[in-house]
């Protein structure tokens, strides 16, 4: 009986996606772990650690289609962990050799390594979204660099710009998260194997080569020391997607007020029913804007959880890591809930830059008093014109006139600028300063995976490590 919007058969899709929700799944996290646990047999089968002949039977016979879950629930109840209880029926499926699984490994080394493995495939898939929404970006840059739009700040119409260009600003946050997620996977992609308090004692001398055997079994990088306590790097995790869904929210932000009935100069892609009230049938609410918001604000509060578990006391937590439990999972899921909103918004984006036009003559050229003042400038000096045009732009705002009629009325304007230049100068197309660079380098801004994006081979590996994550859950 689901009882969250991440499991509720109802909202499951709007805060979450069927390939996340596997991905963290029981079934998946089960699967991981008995992939761990062979993996650990073979390898310390291969060192002489445990005997080969039971590290073969350990891989031939562990099977988690057989596992009960129902055991392993009231198991997981009674001890607090569900390891204990995976590896007694894995035992009893292996026989004699059962009794030499888990050799030299606490709980904690499976259930860290298999969340490391679950979030290599999960970031593979967020990569991937984010590259999707790049994409459509990137797109909506090209058409609409030239359309001129107003700029605001406070919420008021500040000076020109163009909708590529503020497109541009937001796909410049996209990149700088794809950049995030390669710079991130060295300190992420990192086996936990070490024993009870961190120091692999049940395994003498021999610990540290085991780990390093599990570690390139698994294609994941060797610790420097145990990270059972240390949490820094998962906290990261869940900050970065914390910063990716906030700048999902900032462009889900710009594209609701953009909506609002008095501005309607963009709209998400319409279908029939989508926004629409119960009771008024005239709506088109901005609904792919509304979830990625509500996402966004999740994972800020998961992120502030992680933090918490980073504060872990003394060998072994008690409480801090449970917490994980809690908020990684869920903070994926509405990452990749809101990367795929964003992607559907984006790509069917409805513009309408004759709005954008209309909205820019609704203050009869006020918005390029700046331009007016500048070019008065320099002929009387800065001060003197914004005092000049001032008075201009409170005179046109109190009579309902144009900026131009009030300045074509002083002589200390009309001296210096005749009407032609005037006209040409309030024109909010001819007011864009460097928009059309700054576009270019944006887009010419390196993309993750990038040769030029790459500072380092451990960046080129995590690279890799984004392209070929896996896509399927393990069963054996």
């Amino acid at each position: 009986m689901p009882s969250t919007v991440f499991e509720s058969r109802i909202f499951q899709d709007a805060f979450g996606t069927p390939e996340m929700r596997r991905i963290f799944s029981d079934e998946a996290t089960v699967a991981h772990a008995l992939l761990v646990e062979v993996a650990l047999a073979r390898v310390q089968g291969r060192l002489g650690i445990i005997p080969a002949d039971a590290a073969r039977e350990i891989e031939k016979r562990a099977d988690a289609s057989r596992i009960d879950f129902a055991e392993l629930k009231r198991e997981t109840d009674l001890v607090g962990y569900p390891i204990v209880g995976l590896v007694h029926q894995l035992a009893r499926q292996c026989g004699d050799a059962g009794r030499y699984l888990h050799w030299g490994a606490t709980t904690q080394d499976i259930m860290d390594t298999v969340l490391v493995l679950q979030i290599r495939e999960a970031m593979g898939v967020i990569g991937t979204d984010l590259a999707r929404v790049d994409e459509a970006l990137t797109s909506l840059i090209e058409k609409h660099r030239h359309t001129v739009m107003a700029a605001r700040t406070h919420l008021q119409q500040a000076l020109p710009t163009t909708f590529g260009f503020k497109a541009a600003v937001w796909l410049s946050m996209i990149r700088r998260a794809r950049q995030r997620l390669l710079q991130l996977w060295p300190r992420v992609l990192v086996v936990q194997f070490s024993g009870a308090a961190g120091t692999l004692a049940s395994l003498g001398d021999r610990g540290l080569e085991v780990q390093e055997a599990l570690a390139a079994e698994l294609n994941l990088a060797t610790p420097s020391i145990t990270w059972h306590t240390a949490r820094d790097s998962l906290a990261e995790v869940v900050n970065f997607l914390a910063l990716t869904t906030a700048s999902l929210a900032k462009i889900a932000t710009d594209v609701a007020l953009m909506m609002q009935t008095e501005v309607a100069e963009a709209f998400e892609p319409f279908a029939p029913g989508r926004g629409s009230s119960s009771t008024m049938p005239q709506k088109r609410n901005p609904i792919s804007c509304e979830l990625i918001i509500a996402a966004a604000k999740a994972v800020r509060q998961y992120a502030g959880l992680m933090l918490d578990g980073v504060v872990a006391d003394h060998e072994r937590a008690t409480g801090p890591w449970q917490a994980e439990w809690i908020a990684l999972p869920q903070s994926f899921l509405a990452t990749a809930a809101a990367l795929r909103q964003s992607d559907l918004m984006l790509s069917g984006l409805v513009v309408d830059p004759y709005r954008m036009r209309s909205n820019l003559n609704l203050t009869g050229g006020l918005i390029v008093a700046e331009a007016v003042m500048m070019a008065l400038a320099e002929y009387i000096g800065r001060n003197t014109a914004h005092d000049i045009v001032y008075s201009a732009c409170r005179a046109a705002a109190e009579s309902g006139n144009e900026l131009i009629t009030e300045l074509m009325r002083r002589p200390e304007v009309t001296k210096h600028l005749d009407e032609a230049r005037l006209r040409e100068l309030v024109d909010p197309a001819n007011y864009l300063g460097s928009v059309q660079q700054m576009i270019d380098r944006a887009l010419n801004e390196p993309k993750a995976g990038d040769q030029s994006s790459r500072s380092s081979g451990a960046l080129s590996a995590a690279a890799d490590a984004v392209t070929s994550a896996g896509k399927s859950t393990p069963t054996k």
